[in-house]
């Protein structure tokens, strides 16, 4: 099992690629998995989807949806904005975005440009709370109560399947609606 999770095993290829799908409220998912058989996890991953009100979606129906980009978050008092964004534009970033919700700054990157941007932001000391590239929602939608609820339910369940590696997803739930649901 440890050589097999290594990948040490020979005659095993595993696979990368994404399932597309929607959830409650006509958000979009996309569910990055990496599997040595397509036919376990596609069955695993339909009946995640079904037990939530969720269905799989063709290949390309929700992928276009979600842009690849290097991401970065920093608390909005570690650093002033002008001199975040004066930094980040310098070193390549794509744009700077303050979310006042959430407390953050987010500096968006191109993929190619996410090490460079890193590199500069970690030789200044400037620390960020987040920096991943990731697949960025083009808009959202808002969700709240039992739609908020049943879509984050759905998320978590996918993410504990042992072959997906991470899932995302076009909701936007205000932190009243987590808030009040513990």
């Amino acid at each position: 099992a440890i050589k097999k999770g290594a990948g040490e095993l020979e005659g095993i290829n595993y696979e990368e690629f994404f399932y597309e799908g929607y959830g409650t409220g006509g958000i979009a998912l996309l569910v990055l998995v990496m599997t040595d058989n397509k036919n376990r996890t596609a069955g695993e991953v339909r009946h995640t989807f079904a037990s939530y009100n969720g269905r799989l979606a063709e290949v390309g129906s929700v992928a276009w949806m979600f842009d690849k980009k290097g991401m970065f978050t920093f608390d909005i008092s570690s650093i002033s904005e002008d001199k975040l964004m004066e930094m980040a534009l310098d070193a390549g970033a794509e744009d700077v975005i303050t979310n006042d919700e959430d407390k953050v700054f987010e500096v968006y990157t191109s993929p190619s440009d996410f090490h460079s941007v890193k590199d500069t932001f970690d030789k200044k000391g400037i620390k960020y709370t987040l920096a991943e590239i990731s697949m960025i929602p083009k808009n959202t939608v808002k969700l709240e109560d039992k739609e908020a609820r049943q879509i984050l339910r759905l998320m978590e369940e996918l993410e504990d399947l042992d072959d997906v590696q991470n899932v995302y997803a076009n909701f936007d739930i205000p932190l009243k609606a987590i808030d009040n649901d513990e």
